[in-house]
């Protein structure tokens, strides 16, 4: 049974490059952020597993295999043959940004049921990680909410990741009152600066996490990007720096850092607020790393670094 468990949303992510001639592309790769929280935290040597629902077609069996052939358990995902993979296009707007268009309309991974989860595999996990995207819809918003509220009743660390796409909510006022809604039931939460203001109202830094501490949440997570990122416990604020590698696509970063910091977290056998600022530092220089390596390829899943490579980039190259 896996130590870091990753429940929701598994998609296929069709990303656009130009080729030298002016032609557009679109590259299949495997995506959605759980999933790609679980086969980092995989890569980077821990024992994880997915649980979500895929469609049984060519594009679930796909993403099933790249999970198995990454080391990442998948006794809890079902092939469901009424409903299709969710597809996603990925592309860039006129301001250089990510832009998205989703195919998920009633697809497989919406329709997960909590009768659907094998409570044993939750029985045996140390880590329950859950992002943002698996509360837009029922059945899976209460299939989520029940796993995560019977794994806190078991004393879990519970992980949050309040992913924000705007465009598969069915409004703004819905979506930011559901996402604040779980802050109390977490442990970790990592979000961006724009994602730290959608649960909390404020933008300012140390406002912002002091809520979210304030709120039960044990370790707050900022990602910077390039800047790398800030880490806020009842112990104290640390700023770790990223490095100074040459950035080619930013897909799936966040996520990748995600997965090594559970990696290593869960490595510690300790929970987040037993760690030392000391062994927090650590953590975070190992996740910036494995951050900083997956931007410097295309694709998210693909681009993902092994623990090897992400003690090379912490050993030779320089941080920002």
């Amino acid at each position: 049974m896996a130590d870091i468990i990753s429940i929701g949303e598994m998609l296929v992510d069709f990303t656009a490059e130009t080729t030298p001639d002016g032609a557009v592309r679109f590259y299949r790769n495997p995506g959605g952020a759980p999933a790609m929280v679980a086969v980092m935290a995989a890569r980077a040597g821990a024992s994880s597993a997915f649980i979500g629902k895929l469609g049984n077609d060519l594009f679930g069996k796909y993403l099933k295999s790249e999970l198995e052939s990454h080391g990442v358990d998948t006794s809890g995902v079902i092939l469901d043959k009424e409903h299709q993979t969710t597809l996603a296009f990925v592309g860039t707007d006129e301001d250089n940004e990510r832009e998205f268009v989703f195919y998920r309309k009633n697809s497989a991974d919406v329709n997960l049921s909590f009768n659907e989860i094998k409570k044993s595999q939750l029985d045996k996990c140390k880590i329950i990680h859950f992002g943002a995207l698996s509360l837009t819809d029922e059945p899976t918003r209460s299939a989520t909410l029940n796993a995560i509220e019977y794994c806190k009743e078991q004393g879990k660390i519970i992980s949050y990741d309040p992913n924000w796409r705007e465009q598969l909510w069915e409004s703004k006022s819905e979506a930011f009152k559901i996402m604040r809604s779980v802050v109390p039931l977490c442990d970790i939460i990592k979000v961006s600066e724009k994602e730290l203001k959608i649960v909390t109202d404020y933008d300012n830094m140390l406002t912002g996490t002091a809520i979210l501490l304030s709120k039960g949440v044990k370790a707050v997570i900022v990602t910077q990007g390039a800047k790398g990122c800030v880490i806020a416990t009842k112990k104290g604020i640390i700023r770790s720096a990223s490095y100074k590698v040459d950035v080619l696509d930013t897909l799936g970063t966040g996520d990748s850092f995600q997965g090594a910091f559970l990696a290593k977290l869960a490595e510690t056998g300790k929970k987040p607020e037993e760690l030392e600022i000391s062994e927090l530092e650590s953590i975070a220089d190992y996740a910036n790393a494995c951050g900083a390596l997956c931007s410097t390829k295309y694709g998210a899943i693909p681009s993902m670094p092994s623990n090897e490579e992400i003690l090379e980039c912490m050993k030779n190259v320089p941080r920002l």
